[in-house]
């Protein structure tokens, strides 16, 4: 059964609708570099996932379906037929969901920084675990450093901080059941049915979800999807590259535009 989730909408009552969805373990603030430029031309709709930040914590497991069918539902709320969509990390599994299982629903999908493929079940799992039994402050410090460039940490040490202790914050059954998902996650053979244009982007130093594995197996799978690899970027590319991912979020869902560069 889909849950409520909490969610933020800015931009334009007559603009088309963009969906924004986050890593494991942020909520909707993961995405305020992004909303303040997007919202003056697209209706830009923020929201936690289930078991993060503001929404309800049913009690886990949950699967790729649970998440997705709760954006559906969030769509059905607003009352929106169509809408583009964006997710970084657990957001862009949901995003390749989304596109493989409701097609009608998604207009254009960007792909950021994840992957069509858990890997090995067990250390998911385990995750989970630790995540019940000590809460995820106790993955939090490895989380965050995976998310950021050490140049990045360096010399913006209090964002660091203050998204490690989002991290920590997030409620610790939503933590582990989102966990569980992602451990049962495998979508590879199916990209092939994407029909949505779908841009795919990725960070040289993120080391979540390698480029060579995750970004560009992704669009060599979706037919006629494009590859960005962004340089200095690690696993939370769309905080640390911010304008550059705004650049491609803004040439992508207009449609029309010049080619722009890889790099």
């Amino acid at each position: 059964m889909s849950v409520d989730l909490h969610h933020t909408v800015t931009g334009p009552e007559s603009a088309p609708v963009l969906l924004l969805g986050g890593s494991l373990g942020s909520t909707a603030q993961m995405w305020e570099p992004q909303a303040e430029a997007l919202s003056t031309a697209l209706r830009v709709v923020r929201f936690d996932m289930r078991g993060h930040g503001r929404s309800p914590v049913p009690d886990g497991p949950y699967t790729m379906a649970d998440l997705g069918g709760d954006v559906l539902a969030l769509l059905d709320r607003l009352g929106v037929e169509r809408a583009h969509y964006a997710g970084l990390s657990l957001g862009g599994m949901v995003g390749q969901w989304l596109a493989v299982n409701a097609p009608e629903r998604i207009d254009r999908l960007v792909l950021m920084a994840t992957s069509p493929y858990a890997g090995p079940p067990q250390s998911w799992l385990d995750r989970a675990a630790l995540a019940r039994e000590q809460g995820p402050v106790a993955l939090a410090d490895t989380v965050v450093g995976r998310w950021f460039t050490e140049d990045f940490a360096q010399a913006r040490p209090h964002e660091v901080t203050e998204l490690r202790d989002g991290i920590a914050d997030t409620p610790a059954e939503g933590y582990a059941a989102c966990c569980e998902a992602i451990s049962q996650w495998d979508v590879r053979d199916d990209l092939y049915r994407v029909g949505a244009p779908t841009l795919v982007v990725g960070g040289t130093e993120d080391l979540a979800t390698p480029i060579d594995d995750n970004a560009a197996l992704i669009a060599d799978r979706i037919p006629g999807a494009r590859l960005r690899v962004l340089d200095h970027a690690a696993h939370l590319l769309s905080w640390e590259q911010a304008p550059r991912v705004n650049t491609l979020l803004t040439w992508h869902l207009a449609r029309s535009g010049p080619e722009l560069s890889a790099r």
